[in-house]
């Protein structure tokens, strides 16, 4: 997890500094930033334009562009960035959807249950035609939809009596805004009346009902006592400008923050007397101000900070979210970095999908769950202290200059969501390249295929469900069975025609482990090189695992013992000897062992008591090498290490010899006793 959380940081970073550059070279070749004004002399009427319809001004009876520019510059600064975006929002010819409602609920749902937003909805009445048409229909929709006005049609004819009972006889217009100033107050329902039925009286309209909830101030004795009022908002937003009405965005962004953040409107279009502005610090209009319990902040002096509806609903949230925000905020990260799961699994597609669902599912499981207290926890009324230091800590952080990068950074992003996507495919890529760079040693798992990655899921799966989980088993263990016949049971059916389980490796690292030694004379010196070679030796061999096809028989095993006289016989009957003991394989190749070995004896006082006697490695078919590591199975036989841990790794959980398995205890094996040379008495 920390992983993928350090991955989004840096592609954050990335995208930081990616927007930077853009910068650079925007500047470099236009010889502008975003930031800097627009003079509106310089533009045409078709961009001044532009410029009015997204800010929300009526200029249907402006002819002139002198009158046009003016009520640019009354209505804001124009900055570079802002006619950027307008531009290329005009130039999009995306269609907006609109809702068809298909009967009481269905509106009721949708329009009066919205407490935070605006509603234009067209009522056809039944057996008539619509009142706006269908071409300056597509047109309005597209109109108020840049502010945030959702917009649906509503057939009388799929609800007849609903419409009788709300006295829709004939089609008509409906809006909906919110009547109280508080969250989730009550929704009042306007019927449009003007007679002429087109999209600018129809705007015209809309903007006139959603002004109507701002606060307007018209003399500077009102704004001094509305400045020094406390009341329960702790962020207001002023608009000081020489307009007949605030902008259509101001409006819609009152409706949407409604109970949060509260709007006025003070019109300085008749004021003599503007003293009062100068001493709260206001000197020109138009101006932006937003006044909260830690000072005044001038909206419009840091980067991104545009006259639009974007960029204030923006800048709004980051100081003054809701739950609901913070919640969407966390899901967007979580899932961001869950998805780094992708780039981070290392083997076959299959598995990297299978990988990044788990993850998926997972991640936004805790999220929810972790949420629910959150949600809890908020709703006690003695946590009204801790909110109100939370959105302090906010707005102190989201006003600094750093805080309008990255506002921005995610304004320019969403915009674009194919760079957006781009980005974070090649920051994956690179990870996935740095990640197989930091693995190439394991080449099993980077370059296993889907089927291969198929059959070991399957044989997991299969494992779990008929067999014990061996992984939570430590060798030595004690359990009860230890000497469960089903083992014999299992060795005399088919062992071929069953599903081989996935065992866990882990328990090999138990099993017992030595250097095999000779009794001789020995420098400390040789001791030291033959101990150095065989440890890198094994360290070597044991990086590449591989499954070895050989297999010995039980019938090769036999006891064997060596006598005083030096010949060996072998049988079923044990023979009595006053020297060691070998228990499989033909003694004759051990005793030649021990005589090309420079006739040394091994020093089995270095063995495990409960270990096996021999001189040979049944894997590979030679001999014990002084100084060379040995490993032995719970059922007392004895290898060399490098070559029973790829017996074992290869899914052969059993003993070359016996079959016995190789994770599960044995009774240890008891030596016997030389028999005595004299006669019984």
């Amino acid at each position: 997890m920390w992983v993928k959380l350090c991955c989004l940081l840096l592609y954050f970073l990335a995208l930081f500094v990616l927007a930077r550059v853009f910068e650079a070279v925007a500047w470099y070749e236009s010889g502008f930033l975003a930031t800097q004004l627009v003079d509106p002399v310089a533009l045409s009427f078709r961009k001044l334009r532009t410029i009015l319809e997204c800010r929300g001004l009526g200029h249907s009876g402006l002819p002139e562009k002198k009158d046009v520019r003016e009520l640019v510059e009354k209505s804001g600064d124009l900055m570079e960035g802002e006619l950027y975006s307008a531009l290329k929002e005009e130039e999009a010819s995306e269609s907006v959807s609109s809702t068809n409602f298909s009967g009481e609920m269905h509106f009721y749902e949708l329009v009066e249950d919205t407490k935070d937003g605006i509603w234009l909805v067209q009522v056809i009445a039944n057996g008539r035609s619509p009142l706006v048409g269908k071409v300056h229909w597509e047109k309005m929709v597209k109109k108020v939809s840049r502010f945030g006005i959702r917009t649906g049609t509503f057939n009388c004819s799929s609800d007849p009596r609903y419409c009788k009972r709300r006295g829709w006889l004939k089609s008509t217009l409906i809006m909906s805004v919110p009547q109280t100033s508080t969250s989730k107050g009550k929704v009042m329902l306007k019927e449009y009346s003007g007679r002429k039925i087109e999209v600018e009286h129809i705007f015209k309209w809309i903007t006139a009902h959603a002004a109507s909830r701002i606060k307007t101030i018209y003399s500077s004795e009102h704004l001094k006592e509305e400045w020094n009022k406390s009341d329960q908002y702790r962020v207001k937003i002023y608009l000081f400008a020489n307009l007949d009405q605030p902008p259509a965005f101001f409006s819609a962004l009152s409706v949407k923050f409604t109970g949060r953040v509260e709007f006025i409107f003070v019109n300085v279009e008749n004021w003599d007397n503007k003293s009062y502005m100068a001493e709260i610090g206001i000197y020109k209009t138009p101006s932006y101000i937003l006044r909260t319990p830690e000072g005044i902040y001038r909206y419009g002096n840091n980067t991104g900070e545009f006259i639009s509806l974007r960029a204030m609903d923006s800048f709004l949230r980051s100081l003054q979210p809701e739950v609901n925000d913070l919640f969407v905020l966390s899901l967007v990260l979580v899932n961001l970095m869950a998805w780094m799961d992708l780039f981070i699994t290392q083997g076959a597609t299959i598995k990297r999908f299978v990988v990044l669902i788990s993850t998926l599912g997972t991640y936004n499981s805790l999220l929810i769950i972790s949420w629910l207290p959150v949600l809890g926890f908020l709703q006690l009324p003695y946590l009204d202290s801790f909110y109100e230091y939370s959105l302090k800590l906010f707005r102190y952080s989201n006003t600094t200059t750093l805080a309008s990068w990255v506002r921005a950074d995610w304004m320019f992003y969403s915009s674009h969501p194919a760079l957006f996507l781009s980005t974070y495919l090649g920051h994956g890529l690179l990870i996935d390249y740095f990640e197989k760079k930091r693995r190439r040693n394991n080449t099993d798992e980077v370059n296993a295929n889907n089927l291969e990655w198929l059959s070991s899921l399957w044989d997991w799966y299969t494992s779990y469900l008929f067999h014990p989980i061996t992984s939570f088993q430590h060798f030595p263990f004690d359990s009860d069975w230890d000497e469960d016949p089903d083992l014999f049971l299992e060795r005399l059916a088919f062992p071929d025609l069953w599903l081989h389980p996935l065992i866990p490796t882990d328990y090999i690292k138990n099993l017992p482990m030595w250097r095999f030694q000779c009794l001789g004379a020995h420098s400390d010196e040789e001791m030291l090189e033959t101990f150095a070679d065989s440890e890198s030796d094994s360290d070597s061999e044991n990086k590449e695992v591989f499954s070895s096809d050989r297999e010995v028989s039980e019938d090769d095993e036999c006891t064997c013992h060596r006598c005083s006289d030096g010949e060996c016989r072998c049988g079923a009957e044990a023979c009595s000897c006053a020297s060691h003991y070998c228990h499989h394989e033909p003694c004759e190749r051990k005793a030649r062992s021990y005589s090309s070995a420079g006739e040394l004896e091994p020093d089995w006082s270095a063995w495990p008591s409960d270990m096996l006697h021999c001189t040979e490695c049944v894997v590979c078919l030679e001999n014990f090498a002084q100084g060379c590591l040995l490993m032995g199975l719970p059922c007392g036989h004895v290898f060399h290490q490098n070559c029973i841990v790829k017996w074992l790794v290869g899914r052969r959980h059993c003993c070359p010899v016996c079959r016995w398995a190789s994770y599960k205890k044995k009774q240890p094996y008891t030596h016997p006793q030389p028999l005595s040379n004299e006669p019984p008495s």
